[in-house]
């Protein structure tokens, strides 16, 4: 099947995880990526082969050190045919080597070429260096993050800096390819992980100016404490979340977990429920601490409520590969890995 990114060519000079995160996405969608590692490979190589063959998967591998001419004249061959170019190193360092942005689209500027890094190309952070929980602290995020009551603790379980940069880097560099159709030139994309956790909190932002909640504290349980939305244990000890937020969701919950009180004015509205979101979240907490998962997932169903088991990882992508065998790729080093999560369909569906 012919893929949206077929015959579109691409030069990675990326290690780590965002940037070949980002490069991987566009091999799922049908790229050509050339990924260049300095002598030695790619520091993720070290971190483990599982880790480096799930951002790595179908490209073709070169090793070049571009502190050598002629090394560099063998990226500048591979460049003359690509359509996009990235680069993750500390903000300078390809214009260095000969590579910078100005220097390659004054020769070839029909490429799209992307930086990625940590804080941007300018300003008084470029030189700093950081890793995910640090561009979490300075883009606000962390901020909201844990459980209130306590210090911020930043937990997610996946590396979310990391790969909001690297999604946010899809669709840079492809509407640079789109911009390139209409004008006939690529552009250069300066792109900081930090500014792409800051663009998530813009619905935050929003709410907290629209209800004028001001002290941190307040942007916490606002952000943290929603009524009947959580994590609850049932009676066989499994987790399931239910997600009760809208007043029709919160009717019918009402209807069939809690006793009448539950009905009045006082809970009519989800702004009336955020005032004793506490004391509606123990209630229910106590209520699915006497059913089993399987009971109190059922009786959810059947009433619409948004509800879901917990799934551990591998329990997840199985879930999607029931959805869509396309969309899982069984890898020898890295296990069972998720494609990029669209599918396209080029027919006339009926």
């Amino acid at each position: 099947m012919t893929m949206p990114l077929d015959g579109v060519v691409v030069v990675d000079f990326t290690e780590l995880l965002p940037g070949p995160f980002l490069t991987q996405a566009l091999v799922d969608l049908g790229a050509r990526v050339i990924k260049i590692e300095r002598p030695g490979g790619d520091n993720a190589r070290h971190l483990g082969a599982g880790a480096f063959a799930a951002v790595n998967r179908g490209k073709e591998m070169r090793t070049l050190d571009l502190k050598s001419d002629a090394d560099v004249e063998v990226a500048w061959t591979l460049l003359a045919d690509a359509d996009i170019m990235l680069e993750g190193y500390r903000p300078g360092v390809m214009a260095k080597l000969g590579l910078g942005p100005d220097t390659v689209r004054a020769r070839l500027p029909r490429l799209v070429y992307l930086s990625l890094s940590g804080y941007g190309q300018l300003g008084p952070l470029a030189q700093t260096p950081g890793h995910d929980i640090d561009y979490a602290a300075r883009s606000g995020v962390l901020a909201l993050a844990g459980e209130v009551g306590r210090d911020p603790a930043w937990g997610p379980g996946v590396p979310v800096g990391d790969l909001a940069a690297a999604t946010y880097g899809v669709g840079s560099v492809l509407a640079g390819l789109v911009a390139r159709e209409r004008t006939g030139q690529g552009c250069y994309i300066d792109l900081a992980i930090r500014d792409c956790l800051a663009h998530w909190l813009n619905p935050r932002l929003g709410a907290f100016a629209g209800d004028r909640v001001e002290s941190l504290a307040e942007q916490r349980v606002a952000a943290l404490e929603r009524p009947a939305y959580g994590v609850f244990r049932c009676s066989d000890n499994t987790l399931i979340t239910v997600a009760a937020i809208e007043d029709h969701f919160w009717s019918r919950l009402v209807e069939i977990l809690i006793s009448d009180e539950w009905a009045g004015p006082r809970y009519a509205t989800f702004s009336a429920r955020s005032l004793c979101a506490e004391e509606i979240n123990d209630a229910l907490a106590l209520h699915f601490s006497t059913m089993t998962s399987t009971d109190a997932l059922q009786l959810l169903a059947r009433s619409g409520v948004p509800s879901s088991p917990v799934l551990a990882p591998g329990a997840a992508v199985e879930s999607v590969r029931e959805r869509s065998t396309s969309l899982v790729v069984d890898d020898p080093t890295a296990g069972p890995l998720v494609r990029f999560p669209a599918l396209f369909d080029h027919g006339t569906r009926t």
